[in-house]
């Protein structure tokens, strides 16, 4: 099952790099699961990539209304991933949701990107390696390059919210059902096709992109790479890094 996202607000996949914020942004609420749970803090980070889209480093900075300062912290970063009930609290939100959400707590006006990215002092390497290849590469004619990546992610998202980037599994709501989802964007000369898929119900999951590249050029899969992934953000997983099998 496939879902083409053309005429859905996609058209902006190819869109400039500076067309979106950088950073992702999370509120971290006083309870967990609860989407009107009052906000605590406010929380930025940004994965380091290769030239090819690949994580190797994750950096982490975070706020409290409580302290009323900026902290870096790599041990953070490593438990919104590691512990379940951390990432209950944790609610992935745009930057204006967190400049408002910042403002009402006190902190005043959010720093810029800029700015926010000088507050990173504890940067998580994380493992590199080059890709993964599962198999001899396959480019189907007409292709110049074909490429696969699968995003981790902690935790699970909520398959509702994924709707407007994948066509929903029959069963996608039965733990068992591993492909909940799918999805496919034509961009010409490209092709782009991901799934998503359960590993493990309710612990973690992976979408897998396939990039049929139609020339050299690769400027169309940074971003829709960065758009899927920040729908399953905003769907309640958290990612934990990018690999390349291809």
């Amino acid at each position: 099952m496939t879902s083409d996202i053309r005429g859905r607000g996609w058209a902006g996949v190819t869109a400039e790099p500076g067309s979106q914020a950088a950073l992702d942004y999370y509120l971290i609420t006083q309870a967990a699961g609860a989407d009107g749970a009052p906000a605590e803090g406010v929380v930025v980070e940004e994965f380091t990539l290769t030239d090819d889209l690949r994580t190797v480093g994750l950096d982490t900075a975070g706020w409290t209304a409580g302290d009323g300062d900026w902290w870096s912290s790599a041990a953070f970063g490593r438990a919104l991933r590691e512990d379940p009930g951390l990432r209950a609290r944790a609610r992935a939100v745009s930057r204006p949701e967190a400049e408002a959400a910042y403002r009402g707590l006190g902190g005043g006006e959010l720093p810029g990107e800029t700015r926010l990215r000088a507050l990173f002092h504890d940067h998580q390497p994380l493992p590199d390696s080059p890709p993964l290849r599962l198999t001899p590469p396959r480019v189907p004619d007409g292709f110049h390059d074909t490429r696969v990546y699968r995003v981790l992610f902690a935790g699970e998202p909520r398959l509702p919210l994924l709707t407007d980037v994948v066509a929903l599994a029959g069963e996608a709501g039965e733990p068992g059902t591993r492909i909940v989802g799918s999805g496919e964007l034509r961009t010409d000369p490209d092709v782009f096709t991901w799934e998503v898929r359960r590993i493990g119900p309710g612990v973690a999951c992976c979408l897998d992109l396939t990039a049929h590249l139609g020339t050299a050029s690769s400027e169309a899969l940074g971003p829709l790479l960065r758009r899927l992934t920040t729908a399953m953000r905003h769907a309640g997983a958290v990612p934990v890094t990018v690999e390349r099998f291809s």
